[in-house]
């Protein structure tokens, strides 16, 4: 799928999110009373957020949620009912996969891959669409938009007490663009605070083509999120 295809695709989630959101506000337009958790309704409302991702790449022949990555930036929310808003983030988010015990190679006879590592660094744009309860907190369902900023793999094998790195991530390189696809929950604990604790999987592969040797041909972000969010009032 080329650049074009991608934000088409990203464009037709979006407009079909909003129109949905329209529709749920045709519905509940006479639904008077508080928005978000200020008393005084308005259409759009920021914030920050931080917190980290525990991560695992789906392909590395490694399993568990070993690797800890930032996950930092802003939101904005419009309000298109009492009970649902549109949001639209702006992150730094570091996943990638982190062994937490060495592993016998699945294709090499007396091979080890002692240690292994990959750390994935993006930009990201998630969009979603949140409802919202009584008490504020909200879910919300969406797909987001990552551009990979940096990149760097750990590879360490020992085949017959030989132990050596290996890198091939030049021969064999990250997407720079990634499309997932996400669903969380926001918990509010105290005026414009929240937790918040979200599931993320990549729709399109991270890597294809891998050698089999030392992991999977096609490999997957698979990650949970969970970060502190304080709006503005």
């Amino acid at each position: 799928m080329n650049k074009s295809r991608k934000f088409a695709a990203l464009l037709i989630i979006t407009v079909i999110l909003i129109a949905f959101g329209a529709e749920v506000r045709a519905q509940d337009e006479d639904d008077d009373g508080p928005h978000m958790y200020i008393e005084r309704p308005r259409v759009f409302y920021g914030g920050a957020l931080a917190g980290a991702n525990f991560c695992q790449v789906d392909g590395d022949y490694f399993a568990g949620y070993h690797k800890v990555g930032l996950n930092v930036g802003g939101i904005v929310y419009a309000q298109l009912a009492r009970h649902a808003a549109l949001s639209l983030e702006i992150l730094y988010s570091q996943k990638g996969s982190k062994s937490a015990r060495p592993k016998a190679s699945l294709t090499l006879p007396d091979t080890y891959i002692t240690k292994y590592g990959i750390a994935l660094n993006y930009a990201e744009v998630p969009v979603m669409i949140n409802y919202f309860d009584k008490r504020k907190s909200h879910f919300g369902v969406g797909v987001s938009y990552g551009r990979l900023v940096s990149s760097s793999e750990n590879l360490q094998i020992d085949s017959l007490n030989i132990k050596r790195s290996i890198d091939f991530k030049n021969k064999y390189p990250f997407n720079p663009n990634a499309l997932d696809l996400l669903a969380g929950f926001e918990l509010h604990l105290w005026k414009g605070l929240f937790l918040n604790v979200r599931f993320q999987y990549s729709l399109m592969p991270v890597r294809k083509d891998v050698p089999p040797d030392y992991a999977r041909s096609t490999q997957s972000n698979n990650l949970w999120v969970m970060r502190l969010m304080y709006l503005v009032k």
